[in-house]
């Protein structure tokens, strides 16, 4: 795992639940332009890794919140005017991380504001708003920080117990 994908994990152990961080066993990232396409890329990479990673029955969950993820980080995250210039560090990344019995999707953007599921029932039947409920009904507890030194903005992780606990 590069630098990159390191300074991401080391504020993303600090706001998981209880997980010995030297028993990462892998891990893999994806960067995303900030086009609503890249949905569709970061389910890709999701199936690919999954496949890999020989998980794919965890797939429909998995990509489900990590389609919400991307997608908020694009609509809240992202300014819409973000610059798309080659070799600037891409707005939004996708980082999955399995352990023995633990698999975590964080999706990196560049905003620090948190991330809010809207309430209300008439928010909760409407398409937009109701991508963190969603996250919560199908993962087993999911978070967010905020990124320290350098990288601008915050980490959204969602966690999903795998294997024999």
């Amino acid at each position: 795992m590069g630098t990159n994908g390191s300074t991401v994990l080391e504020p993303l152990r600090q706001g998981l639940p209880p997980i010995d961080p030297g028993a990462v066993s892998t891990s893999a990232s994806c960067a995303l332009p900030a086009r609503y396409e890249a949905v569709r890329g970061a389910r890709k990479f999701t199936s690919t890794t999954l496949d890999r990673w020989e998980l794919t029955e965890r797939f429909d969950d998995v990509a489900l919140v990590v389609s919400e993820l991307v997608t908020n980080a694009l609509r809240h995250a992202v300014p819409a005017d973000a610059p798309q210039e080659e070799g600037q560090n891409p707005p939004v990344r996708l980082h999955l991380m399995r352990w023995a019995s633990r698999l975590v999707c964080a999706v990196r953007d560049p905003s620090r504001e948190s991330p809010e599921a809207r309430g209300g029932e008439e928010d909760f039947a409407a398409e937009s708003g109701r991508g963190l409920f969603l996250v919560d009904s199908f993962s087993d507890s999911w978070g967010w920080h905020p990124l320290a030194g350098t990288l601008q903005g915050k980490v959204v992780w969602a966690l999903f117990r795998i294997g024999p606990e």
